[in-house]
């Protein structure tokens, strides 16, 4: 395994920082002796570019992400079936590029010096705006799935799963805004809230499916708020406008 350590940095095309922050954090990593991977929307890239996030994962011993919350970037690993191993995660969304770049010096004793720096542009040429499902947390209940319009996800009573992710339309969140147990996740949304990955109520709880009843009762306690009716309305809008959308790009359509 390569020595060095590895960057992977997401100069994330969805502004859920800006361009002035991003550019602040690539300024200063070209000045660390690491291999950086400058990745152009890291969701499309899971998509898209499996191998070679696969070969970062077997070729490096030390791996950072520098992208949004650690929960949503695992889990895009893992439900775009890429093995990275071990990796650290440095949230672009709450730290600065600052404490970022510190952190890197301090905590992972990353040294001055000369990055081999290299940029990795994707080809996907639509927005890689889906859904990525939080598995520990998922109760199977099957609501993202019946609400999305678009067949995104394919569901069954032991299964819900991401089939056609590009299929979910962008800045449409709103099957996520259903789920009780908020394992629904969108990367690529502006707010700093559960839906985009931070972790529910700051610690992240496992769901034993064995104990799922009472499991769920304590959840909804803490979380009562997530059916309350303008959470409802709000989704039941996002999906309206985008019907709307798709109506408009194809002319009229027929769900069946």
């Amino acid at each position: 395994m390569e020595k060095r350590s590895c960057i992977l940095f997401c100069r994330c095309k969805a502004e859920v920082i800006s361009a002035e922050s991003l550019d602040r954090i690539a300024f200063g990593l070209k000045n660390l002796a690491a291999d950086i991977f400058e990745v152009h929307d890291l969701c499309a890239l899971a998509l898209h570019e499996k191998d070679f996030l696969n070969q970062l994962g077997n070729n490096y011993h030390q791996k950072i992400v520098i992208a949004c919350y650690p929960r949503a970037i695992k889990n895009i690993f893992r439900q775009n079936a890429i093995e990275m191993g071990d990796f650290e995660v440095l949230n672009f969304k709450v730290l600065q590029p600052e404490p970022i770049l510190s952190k890197l010096e301090t905590d992972f004793q990353v040294e001055k010096g000369e990055a081999r720096y290299q940029v990795q542009i994707t080809e996907l040429d639509v927005p890689a705006w889906y859904p990525v499902i939080d598995e520990s947390l998922c109760s199977l209940c099957g609501k993202c799935a019946r609400f999305c319009l678009f067949g995104v996800y394919s569901f069954d009573k032991k299964n819900l799963k991401v089939v056609d992710p590009l299929a979910c339309k962008n800045n449409c969140p709103a099957c996520g805004r259903t789920c009780p147990t908020s394992a629904i996740m969108f990367p690529r949304l502006a707010e700093n809230t559960v839906l985009a990955g931070d972790e529910p109520n700051g610690s992240k709880i496992s769901i034993d499916r064995g104990s799922l009843f009472s499991a769920l009762n304590t959840r909804n306690q803490t979380r009562r708020n997530i059916f309350r009716q303008g959470v409802v309305e709000q989704a039941e809008e996002e999906r309206r406008k985008a019907l709307e959308e798709l109506k408009t790009k194809t002319g009229g359509f027929n769900l069946g």
